[in-house]
């Protein structure tokens, strides 16, 4: 198991006058090489719950496990920069965090403030460079001439450089056209697969979770209101709606052809593929449904 949380709560300046509380009763497990996408509307939870991920925040309630680290609310806790490496957490808009006068630099930044050697970090750094879809000649330009696709690219280069096991996903599309979106998302999906990575995808896209995710974490209320395969999670429109969240247009697209033509497809689709082969069924030769 990569990540463990039971009965997980977090209040924001506890026992002051201004105590807020964002979790309550968390309990969610994300196993090692799985895709986990948490979805919930705004002031759900989701972000307080992806800076537990890699202990940025520590629990005030309940407890965390990390790989073989166990973190317990209101325990001091030393020496977390194994975790944050193990971790590594993309952020929305990660091209900010760039600082250095070169790429090179900016990428080797994170693995030598692991004690990486420099050789080693600029080793890592010509590897990932062209994991992101950029080219080795780019290392030697500054990030602020780049453009801000490249610019992106570059930030998650470094967090790659340090060679995490579990790759956390803030909203990392964001900002970008449909084409840059998809590129990215594409691109995270084959290091998922190829690394053998655990990634947790924090979005409010339904889309990027149907097409990539083999579980969602649905959050509401600051805490889990429900955890299962994105086809059964999607299943129910109704009570994504109540809770401000639309289903993915494939799914919706379904729901009118059900509802027009008084059909039912065998299961809820989650991409064009599937949707083309349900409609197939009540397609005569002639072109119309039946």
């Amino acid at each position: 198991m990569a990540i463990k949380l039971e009965q997980l709560g977090y209040c924001y300046q506890k026992n002051s006058p201004f105590e807020k509380r964002a979790l309550q009763d968390v309990t969610v497990a994300f196993e090692d090489g799985s895709y986990t996408a948490i979805i919930g509307h705004t002031g759900s939870g989701k972000s307080t719950l992806l800076q537990h991920l890699n202990a940025l925040l520590l629990p005030t309630e309940g407890r965390i496990t990390i790989f073989d680290r166990e973190i317990l609310a209101g325990e001091k806790q030393k020496k977390l920069k194994d975790i944050r490496k193990r971790v590594g957490i993309v952020f929305q808009f990660p091209e900010a965090q760039l600082f250095e006068e070169t790429v090179l630099k900016d990428i080797c930044f994170g693995p030598l403030n692991f004690g990486v050697s420099k050789e080693e970090a600029e080793q890592r750094a010509r590897e990932v460079i062209l994991e992101v879809g950029l080219s080795e000649s780019i290392l030697e330009r500054s990030p602020f001439e780049l453009s801000g696709g490249q610019m992106r690219r570059v930030a998650i280069a470094g967090v790659l450089a340090m060679e995490p096991e579990v790759l956390v996903l803030d909203e990392p599309t964001a900002g970008l056209d449909p084409s840059g979106r998809t590129e990215i998302m594409d691109m995270f999906y084959e290091l998922h697969q190829r690394k053998g990575l655990t990634t947790i995808l924090v979005t409010h896209s339904m889309e990027d979770a149907a097409r990539y995710a083999e579980k969602i974490v649905l959050m509401k209320g600051g805490t889990v209101d429900q955890v299962g395969h994105p086809r059964d999670i999607f299943a129910e429109a109704e009570k994504l709606s109540e809770l401000g969240l639309l289903v993915p247009e494939v799914v919706r697209f379904q729901h009118d052809f059900e509802k027009k033509f008084n059909v039912a497809f065998q299961k809820t689709c989650l991409n064009m593929e599937e949707l083309l082969e349900e409609m197939a069924r009540f397609l005569p030769r002639g072109g119309s449904a039946s």
